[in-house]
């Protein structure tokens, strides 16, 4: 297989595996709204965060390059927060309040860093020996 697909196959596994530990930790942020999902659930969570965040995020931070450059960064943590809230609207089941969403952004975020290093490690591994 491609090494692309199974990168993104591997982020879409993580990133739904985030976002359950982001609901279990943070709640959705209206108490009176209880999730019941399952398993595909959240990794159907997870597809369509991966999918927002792959093709949607690169216009957002362009669009939003003067506020990121002003604030030395601290800006993505907000573009983050709405990938996570834009793909949370869309999927059926979840709902977060946008603060929330920014947290669970930060998680997300944290968790793809480990992901990339742990890949790009890995790929060294593989090329030199």
């Amino acid at each position: 297989m491609n090494r692309q697909f199974i990168v993104f196959i591997i982020r879409w596994l993580f990133n739904s595996l985030g976002l359950w530990m982001a609901v279990q930790l943070l709640g959705t942020g209206n108490e009176s709204l209880e999730v019941h999902i399952g398993l595909a659930g959240y990794l159907f969570a997870g597809l369509i965060f991966s999918v927002v965040n792959s093709v949607l995020k690169p216009f957002v931070v362009v669009l939003s390059l003067p506020a990121i450059l002003l604030t030395l960064g601290l800006f993505m943590l907000i573009v983050n927060g709405f990938m996570v809230y834009i793909s949370l609207k869309i999927t059926p089941g979840i709902s977060m309040t946008f603060l929330n969403s920014i947290l669970t952004g930060m998680i997300l975020s944290l968790i793809n860093y480990i992901v990339s290093a742990t890949l790009v490690v890995r790929s060294s591994n593989t090329i030199r020996g």
